[in-house]
């Protein structure tokens, strides 16, 4: 079944890009990038939005918001993918809100000083100063305000999506979310998160999650089975079994391991299944 699913969003993935030239006139209105300096980080974010197909044809629906990290590299992919799948029923339609950097290399470098918390430990072996609790606030207090200020939006049923260091934010943010009472997401994604990080810092959410959460959750776990074993493998199958086990109330949790994929090949995948399994239960 994992391979049929692996197949069908290959081609899915490749008529979508196929797709793009000769529909670009028409996605003139439906997308949209513009630049936010934040004030909580200090720096300036690259912002695009994907609208829903029929968004200017129905002026009262409202859509769910999946906000999507490393937008740089996935946000072209995922936003030709999700308008194949809306116009084949696989997902309802959504506004896709992907968060990036003025160039690929800035997004390379300023990743690690965004999407991290704590600052790294020397074990970590990689340079990161902990910035992820003021990129999370500039999420919560000033990116969603916006989208929801602009665009018709479904404020109770949000998604982040994050791989590997934006794997590791996702669930930071759940983390902070739940430590601070706040429900800005409904749905997280997190593909080959690297929780290895600081001493295995996120590991107090299995203990969260029991003591503090009272809403409706749905979280997406995956790594490759290519990945390495023992900080890659381990570390989700882990977790994802603890938060399993511990038959939390109000909260759905999957995890997959992609027997044959690698540590890159795994966001995509990763982000079309959780989508799925936050936004087309009937699917399952």
């Amino acid at each position: 079944m994992q391979k049929i699913f692996t197949l069908l969003f290959i081609v899915i993935s490749v008529n979508a890009c196929s797709e793009k030239n000769k529909n670009q006139t028409a996605d003139n209105t439906l997308t949209k990038t513009f630049t936010v300096y934040s004030n909580a980080v200090q720096d300036s974010f690259v912002i695009s939005v994907k609208l829903p197909e029929n968004y200017h044809k129905d002026s009262a629906a409202k859509y769910p918001v999946v906000f999507l990290l490393d937008a740089n590299f996935h946000f072209p992919i995922l936003a030709a993918t999700l308008r194949q799948c809306e116009d084949a029923e696989f997902l309802p339609p959504l506004i896709l809100v992907g968060i990036g950097y003025k160039s690929f290399e800035l997004w390379d470098s300023l990743r690690v000083r965004d999407f991290m918390y704590p600052a790294a430990l020397p074990s970590d072996e990689i340079n990161a100063s902990g910035g992820g609790k003021k990129f999370d606030e500039f999420i919560i207090t000033q990116l969603i305000p916006y989208i929801d200020s602009n665009y018709r939006t479904d404020k109770s049923n949000r998604s982040l999506l994050g791989h590997s260091f934006g794997g590791y934010f996702s669930l930071y943010a759940l983390l902070n979310q739940l430590q601070t009472n706040r429900n800005d997401f409904k749905n997280f994604v997190a593909a080959s998160p690297s929780l290895w990080y600081n001493n295995f810092y996120l590991n107090q959410l299995t203990t969260l999650l029991k003591t503090k959460n009272k809403d409706s959750l749905s979280i997406f776990m995956s790594v490759g089975g290519l990945e390495d074993s023992t900080w890659n493998i381990s570390p989700v199958k882990k977790m994802g079994n603890e938060i399993i086990h511990a038959d939390i109330k109000q909260l759905h949790l999957k995890y997959s391991v992609f027997n044959d994929l690698g540590h890159m090949e795994v966001a995509e995948l990763s982000f079309l299944k959780g989508l799925q399994q936050f936004y087309n239960k009937a699917s399952e």
